[in-house]
């Protein structure tokens, strides 16, 4: 390993997420992804010839390679922590897709044996790094909307049985909406409001048995084993309340939904799972013989845009040069405590005090190029 130059890049898991990290990683100067590894090795292979990466194997294979610096873990929920310690064990930093574990247990041991190694955890969503829920922030900061005191999201389809070809751990322990598609919402909104102080929630599951639809493991059922409906309401340590739903029962997608109300006016904010996105504010309404008329700003975005790997970029720039990456496993922590939270706050119709904190998040510098050479 050395210690300036491009960072080396390993994965463990070649699934369909994959391509897209690979297709941004691939092409940022301060990176280079020099193995692929997977369960499949002939998927890790093909992923590996596709994206013109020179080598490929194992998930040992990865652990071993002398020039992997950072792991970056694309494996499924259940196996999270136990892929990331095995990396912190081979002395490697790792980038976790989210969530961080399925469990806290997990979670903070994790995070205790990165910190005893001296090496960094950084977790996914990367996408609150992106122009969109960075504008959001600027302009909140900026004082556009006063004090925020409120927010609304949802998130709503008809489920990734729809559409993956394996769409079983979706449905499994450690996924669900909550936490597949949680952790977008939560980050952001912890980016916004700072940490989650307790939540209260309701859940149910639509079907206990769900079938394959596409690929050619279509027409096999598999059983549902997490609430695929949830409706949280989020309490926030300084002040403001959400309320969010996750949904896999719905024929009406509607996805995206981010509504923040502050003392002055009104941000919606783009899909936290997307980089970009139409940004609009409202100060004022009209109401007349004709109902109610609002006056809408459009907000420009500001910063770079790149796509997923975003995360595994600011955290090799931050390993090279000693400064704190963004996307830390403590933030991965938090999002995640919130979400058990929610999830056993749905079991038992209650509030559930959230445990972790998080301290101040930073923004991104406008100004920062993920297609520039810094290293």
């Amino acid at each position: 390993m050395t210690a300036n130059g491009p960072v080396g890049i390993g994965f463990i898991g070649t699934g369909m997420i994959s391509d897209t990290y690979l297709e941004n990683l691939t092409r940022f100067p301060d990176v280079r992804v020099v193995i692929l590894g997977d369960l499949d090795v002939e998927r890790a292979a093909a992923q590996a010839s596709k994206h013109a990466v020179p080598a490929w194997g194992t998930s040992t294979d990865v652990l071993t390679h002398p020039d992997v610096e950072i792991v970056v873990n694309l494996t499924i929920p259940a196996v999270h922590a136990e892929v990331s310690s095995a990396a912190i064990a081979a002395g490697k930093h790792v980038w976790v897709e989210k969530p961080i574990s399925v469990d806290r247990a997990s979670g903070q041991a994790l995070i205790a044996r990165a910190r005893a190694a001296g090496l960094r955890v950084g977790v996914a969503p990367d996408t609150v790094l992106g122009p969109g829920v960075q504008t959001v922030r600027r302009a909140i900061a900026r004082g556009e909307i006063g004090t925020p005191i409120a927010a609304q999201t949802v998130m709503q389809h008809q489920g990734p049985d729809v559409f993956h070809p394996n769409p079983d751990f979706f449905f499994a322990r450690g996924a669900g909406p909550l936490l597949d598609m949680g952790p977008y919402y939560v980050t952001a909104l912890v980016g916004l409001f700072g940490p989650v102080a307790r939540v209260a929630a309701f859940g149910t599951r639509g079907r206990t048995t769900r079938t394959v639809q596409v690929g050619p493991r279509a027409g096999t059922e598999f059983p549902v084993d997490v609430p695929t409906h949830v409706s949280a309401i989020i309490e926030f340590e300084r002040g403001g309340v959400a309320q969010s739903l996750f949904s896999f029962d719905s024929r009406l997608p509607r996805v995206g939904y981010v509504e923040i109300t502050g003392t002055e006016g009104t941000l919606l904010a783009p899909d936290p799972n997307m980089f970009d996105g139409e940004i609009s504010l409202t100060r004022a309404s009209t109401f007349g013989p004709g109902g109610i008329d609002t006056e809408w700003v459009d907000v420009p975005l500001s910063g770079a845009l790149a796509g997923r790997g975003l995360g595994v970029l600011d955290m090799a720039r931050a390993i090279r040069t000693g400064q704190p990456h963004a996307a830390t496993a403590e933030l991965g922590y938090h999002v995640l405590d919130t979400l058990t939270a929610i999830e056993e706050a749905a079991a038992r119709a209650d509030v559930v005090d959230v445990a972790s904190t998080i301290g101040e998040i930073a923004l991104i510098p406008e100004d920062r190029d993920p297609f520039e050479a810094t290293l």
